[in-house]
């Protein structure tokens, strides 16, 4: 895994803070044993200033390489810190003592996780069967695509690909699903997306992962692949990153994993690159 940008994050955390002086705001340090959900979003023009600089002007391939080395530096979650990593990323805005779920959107307590019908468990976005990863530390690890669901929706869910179409899901209104993929509720439409192309930048077969990669077609199995591209396109721009999305991304940036995902930060990537 390369550490090229490690450095970087001292510099970030020192520019944030001084943009939090100059316009009032209060930045809060990392800390151990994290509780308190982000204030504010992270100004994007400190991130282009310093995380993302080595990625600014470039398109296509370029482009995926230059933010894969700036994603992967990392830090790692154990499948057992993903439970209260979640709890953290997820937190409901209106109620500190519960989750959202992704597909059902219900305000669920975070006290509520497990396997049980009407829990909340680990929602893998990319399926962990697409690539073979399971829930080994790193892709099945990875809280960039891991999100609080509905036990019984996850399970309906499975390892479909994602696309339009189907049958309305019962117990979760708004999603659809048919033989061979998942349409999610239209809140949550970009969120799926950008989290899927997150993986694909993210997991380039360098690291003992599979290289694993989105395409136009569903059905795909166990293969690194999934789909359909077109649509999880389409759903990223119907669909643009809300504030529950950039809280998200920058509580798993500066509590968990210190790595972003940039198709929030600059949706406009998307079409950059596919």
């Amino acid at each position: 895994m390369s550490r090229r940008h490690l450095p970087c994050r001292r510099p970030l955390l020192a520019t944030l803070a001084a943009f939090a002086v100059l316009t009032g705001t209060a930045a809060a340090a990392p800390a151990d044993t994290p509780r308190a959900p982000a204030a504010a979003a992270t100004p994007l023009g400190a991130l282009d200033d310093t995380y993302y600089q080595d990625a600014l002007g470039k398109t296509g391939t370029a482009l995926k390489g230059a933010l894969h080395m700036i994603i992967s530096d990392q830090s790692t979650l154990t499948y057992s810190q993903v439970w209260d990593a979640l709890k953290d990323t997820d937190e409901d805005p209106s109620n500190s003592s519960n989750v959202i779920l992704l597909y059902s959107g219900r305000s669920e307590p975070k006290s509520d996780n497990g396997g049980g019908t009407d829990q909340w468990n680990r929602e893998h976005v990319w399926a962990k069967s697409h690539g073979d990863f399971g829930t080994a530390t790193g892709p099945g690890t990875d809280i960039h695509h891991l999100r609080p669901a509905d036990v019984s929706v996850n399970s309906i869910r499975g390892n479909k690909d994602f696309d339009n179409g189907g049958s309305e899901v019962s117990g979760a209104p708004g999603n659809y699903t048919d033989s061979d993929s998942f349409e999610p509720r239209d809140a949550v439409k970009g969120d799926v997306a950008r989290m899927i192309l997150y993986m694909a930048v993210r997991y380039e077969g360098d690291d003992s992962f599979a290289d694993l990669e989105p395409n136009d077609q569903v059905s795909n199995g166990s293969a690194p692949n999934i789909g359909r591209l077109s649509v999880l396109k389409a759903w990223s721009q119907e669909d643009p990153p809300d504030t529950f999305e950039k809280r998200r991304n920058d509580v798993i940036f500066d509590q968990y994993q210190h790595n972003r995902n940039p198709f929030v930060d600059h949706p406009e990537w998307v079409d950059a690159i596919w």
